[in-house]
């Protein structure tokens, strides 16, 4: 056993079931609905959003915030319950994981235009980190289908397919416990959904709807639902594998083809969860913060095809990460899914390591560059 092993089944000894990723529990899980959120614009908003404007899910309400990266917020517009993961098609809808269902957002116009309901009961719509409803979520290579995971409350997760067309839920198939994130293969002929508590990734077949699960705990599965060391986020590399960074020591390469995990050191020493891939095939992995004595505060790992990695600290915890076009610059979100959240991103250029934050929305968690 590793010492980050030793070191966190240590403190669980002391502390089982504390707030956080952790495990599945009763944190927050009885919360109403948030207030409705009024955002304080920057500057005025312009008819048409600009190219280069930011959208993120505001967890820690009901909204959707469009925010300039130099000045901060600019619109908001209300999608449902506690959102969480976001993506946006060529088509510029966005497609938003909420605790109520699947929003539909024309981000040119800035306006709500729909929400589809999940098919597979999940309970009240409440808030916090282990409400039920949709978390990660992805968009087919085509725009023809959205995939989402949807958590389950103390069960398996559930990934439910959207025709964008008809805009209705066409298919489920189980997946992991709270599907963190949701990914699909270059090609589009494959989805991955992380479960965070089942330690693994489903791979899920886009026209057969079959399925794999594939293990990845490269600390092991001690634990079990009290442990920190799970996989949060992935990135699905050029080549179809997918990277998992775990606690800024270990990155986990799975190659859903064998199912095989290879495993790459890492240099952060702390908590990880965000990740992306700029066009470059650079990694960016967010690093939330310690979760015990001895690990390093919150960062952002940059990290080079041939894994070099530049670490640059940021202020308090994060939880995602966008990189615009050009991949000069990343995004990263301040909202997290614990406590210690703060309402904004850090803008952070990618050459020089400089960083600058700036006001976004509620509890900020998905984001992507519009």
């Amino acid at each position: 056993m590793t010492a980050r092993a030793r070191g966190v089944l240590g403190a669980m000894a002391v502390v089982v079931l504390a707030a956080g990723c952790t495990a599945t529990g009763t944190a927050d899980s009885t919360a109403s609905s948030p207030p409705a959120a009024t955002v304080t614009p920057s500057a005025p908003a312009p008819a048409r959003t600009a190219q280069g404007t930011l959208l993120v899910a505001d967890f820690g309400s009901d909204t959707v915030t469009f925010v300039d990266p130099r000045r901060g917020p600019l619109d908001s517009v209300k999608v449902g319950t506690a959102p969480y993961g976001l993506v946006v098609g060529e088509d510029g809808r966005a497609w938003v994981a909420t605790a109520e269902g699947v929003a539909v957002v024309d981000t040119e116009t800035r306006e709500n235009v729909g929400r589809i309901p999940y098919a597979t009961e999940t309970g009240p719509a409440t808030t916090g980190e282990y409400r039920g409803g949709g978390m990660g979520i992805a968009l087919a290579p085509d725009g023809k289908h959205v995939y989402v995971g949807v958590n389950v409350p103390d069960e398996k997760g559930v990934l439910e397919v959207v025709n964008t067309a008809t805009r209705k839920v066409t298919d489920t198939v189980p997946v992991g416990r709270r599907p963190f994130d949701v990914d699909v293969s270059r090609d589009g002929g494959e989805v991955y959904a992380t479960g965070h508590d089942s330690f693994d990734v489903t791979a899920v077949r886009a026209d057969t709807l079959t399925a794999r699960r594939f293990e990845v705990a490269p600390y092991g599965t001690e634990g079990g639902l009290g442990s920190w060391l799970k996989p949060h986020y992935a990135a699905v590399r050029d080549d179809g594998k997918l990277l998992l960074p775990f606690e800024g020591e270990k990155l986990a390469v799975l190659d859903p083809r064998t199912g095989k995990v290879a495993v790459e050191p890492m240099t952060a020493d702390t908590h990880q969860h965000g990740a992306r891939l700029t066009p470059d095939g650079t990694l960016l992995a967010v690093g939330t913060g310690p979760i015990g004595a001895g690990d390093d505060d919150a960062s952002l790992t940059i990290r080079t095809a041939d894994g070099k990695e530049r670490v640059v600290p940021l202020d308090g915890p994060h939880e995602d990460v966008a990189a615009s076009r050009d991949g000069r610059t990343a995004y990263v979100t301040g909202g997290f899914t614990r406590d210690g959240f703060w309402d904004g991103i850090t803008v952070v250029d990618l050459r020089s390591g400089d960083t600058h934050r700036v006001p976004a929305g509620h509890r900020p968690l998905g984001i992507a560059v519009l």
